[in-house]
């Protein structure tokens, strides 16, 4: 059990958001999966020893003795990552799930976490992490989030809320949020790559601003195709998650789907965003350019498919 009343942090995932949460923290254990393979090893080593971070060699050792557990994976490897960390997890221990997960498989890992004794926790991230850090917005829910909340707060969490609920009610708010916040980054993107194809970008742009005066339309294109260069894989598997959890509630997914392959086909194109909006809309319709039937079309059926999913064996 946890006794002797001193917080030990391990973090299970160490890329954008383990890396802001550590920002000026100092100290804890983190393991990422990064470090298993030699061409990104040295990298993530890296990463730890700037946020004063020890690194682990493996999620055992991470999370052994560990008071406080925040699992920060992709959203097809939380199941994996609790799976892995119920394995070294002491008795009592809080693991806080910040993944990006449906409701389903958020009570799904809570069950393997409980089996092994430690203390399960639904958190949602309700926004970007970078720049915010530890003032980012947490909604906690399940048995164990009263104590969740103190426990994030003394390591520096400085907006985490509990909602009233069980596991799942925290993720339930998240991935229905992500319908309006993903979708709008993948219809915005739509929208001005079709008008600069077209060679109406500026007209489109201020018939945009002037149907919602206060709204700069060309640059919250620029940031929402910023954000799916960089992490349109990683959306497009959280938005695989929305997508059960509206599948669930029976309330249709068809935008959703739609959000899926767009978020995958951007991100698919590894991309380097360059500043400014125009650079970066050319720079993605150059890459549809190359395949856009094979690349949108393959991402579109992956979104549309209803073929059970393969178990996943590692986490990141």
């Amino acid at each position: 059990m946890v006794e002797d009343g001193v917080q030990r942090l391990a973090y299970i995932g160490f890329g954008e958001a383990g890396m802001a949460f550590a920002a000026g923290l100092r100290g804890g254990v983190a393991y990422d999966r990064k470090t298993d393979l030699a061409e990104t090893a040295q990298a993530k080593r890296d990463d730890y020893a700037a946020r004063g971070v020890t690194g682990a060699d493996s999620s055992d050792a991470a999370v052994a003795g560990a008071t406080l557990i925040l699992s920060l994976v992709t959203a097809d490897q939380a199941l994996a990552a609790a799976r892995a960390a119920a394995a070294a997890i002491t008795p009592g221990a809080l693991f806080c799930d910040l993944n990006s997960v449906a409701p389903d498989t958020k009570r799904a890992a809570a069950a393997i976490i409980m089996a092994a004794g430690g203390r399960y926790v639904d958190v949602a991230v309700m926004a970007p992490v970078d720049p915010a850090g530890r003032a980012v917005p947490l909604l906690i829910a399940g048995p164990h989030a009263a104590a969740a909340r103190v426990a994030l707060a003394t390591a520096g969490f400085t907006r985490a809320r509990v909602l009233d609920g069980p596991v799942g009610a925290a993720s339930s708010v998240k991935m229905i949020r992500s319908v309006m916040v993903k979708g709008l980054e993948a219809l915005t993107t739509e929208c001005f790559l079709a008008a600069e194809a077209a060679g109406v970008l500026d007209e489109v742009a201020a018939s945009l601003d002037a149907s919602w005066p206060g709204t700069d339309w060309a640059a919250k294109a620029d940031y929402n195709l910023d954000r799916m260069m960089v992490h349109g894989l990683r959306r497009a598997a959280e938005m695989e998650e929305v997508v059960k959890t509206l599948d669930v509630l029976g309330t249709g997914s068809a935008m959703t789907r739609g959000t899926v392959a767009r978020q995958r086909a951007v991100g698919a194109l590894a991309l380097v965003p360059a500043p400014g909006l125009d650079a970066k809309l050319r720079a993605v319709g150059a890459g549809h350019a190359h395949g856009p039937e094979s690349r949108e079309s393959a991402a579109s059926a992956a979104a549309m498919s209803h073929a059970p999913e393969r178990e996943q064996e590692r986490y990141a």
